[in-house]
């Protein structure tokens, strides 16, 4: 049976940078009311989870303050949670204490992008409040993370980190993980397509796989797209190439075209 015949579509998780610096929308929606309405608009558009963040991981981007981490993202998650109970919440941070403060606030996923290599308390966090963890593949931090990024073998190595990320998360009691092998993420553009081209090779983890492509830079490298809140189109069309693969998330800034990607595949499908 193919993938099509089973008519599945991955979760659209919608983006929500609460950021003054994020590479495509920062400062869009820093203030508290605007970033609600982002977040509403999102789940009206079709979105399964918003991935709220408070701090930018573009590539060569500084950290926040903790507490002002904490002052964009919770009340933002309080207030959402107030106004819709069954919308799935993820936290997008590195930070111990941002993590449990949001999982208190509704957030019922943690997504790490230093894949625990900051904290394993993110782990310890999740399987105590019972959250689902994202566990994604990067290297330094998004300060230097894209200066020279080098492999002897770019599949073999991100399998080899999350296989040892998420053994360790198995081992402290988180239930339900997931891998992300995060693309760009101290990856060349022949890195990112490396990894995009043998998806299925990370089958073999045995989690589901969440994908976060939007806007990026490869995709501005591949179709001289200059300015990233242009690239939706390619990045959708990237993503209808992909679902061929067992995606479980798709991580997007334009959930209205994820939508009707997801409205297309599933008409299109056969039962």
């Amino acid at each position: 049976m193919s993938i099509n015949s089973m008519n599945t579509f991955p979760k659209i998780m919608g983006i929500l940078n609460i950021t003054s610096d994020s590479f495509s929308d920062g400062g869009l929606f820093i203030e508290k009311d605007l970033a609600i309405d982002r977040a509403l608009q999102m789940i009206d558009e079709g979105a399964d989870i918003i991935d709220i963040g408070g701090e930018s991981t573009r590539p060569g981007s500084l950290p926040v303050d903790e507490k002002e981490e904490l002052d964009r993202t919770i009340p933002v998650i309080t207030a959402i949670r107030a106004i819709n109970q069954n919308i799935r919440i993820s936290i997008d941070t590195t930070r111990p204490k941002v993590a449990l403060s949001a999982v208190k606030a509704g957030a019922n996923y943690i997504n790490d992008v230093s894949g625990l290599r900051k904290s394993l308390e993110l782990a310890s966090i999740a399987a105590e409040h019972k959250a689902g963890l994202i566990i994604m593949h990067s290297i330094k931090t998004p300060e230097n993370m894209q200066i020279d990024p080098v492999y002897k073998n770019v599949l073999s190595e991100v399998f080899s980190f999350l296989k040892t990320q998420i053994t360790k998360a198995n081992e402290i009691g988180v239930k339900e993980i997931y891998a992300d092998v995060g693309i760009g993420f101290g990856k060349s553009i022949d890195h990112n397509l490396e990894l995009l081209n043998n998806l299925d090779f990370f089958y073999k983890l045995n989690v589901p796989l969440v994908l976060g492509i939007s806007r990026k830079a490869f995709i501005g490298k591949l179709t001289s797209i200059e300015s990233p809140k242009d690239r939706d189109i390619a990045t959708v069309l990237i993503h209808s190439l992909l679902l061929k693969n067992k995606l479980s998330i798709i991580r997007v800034h334009n959930v209205k075209m994820a939508a009707t990607l997801k409205k297309l595949y599933q008409s299109l499908s056969i039962s």
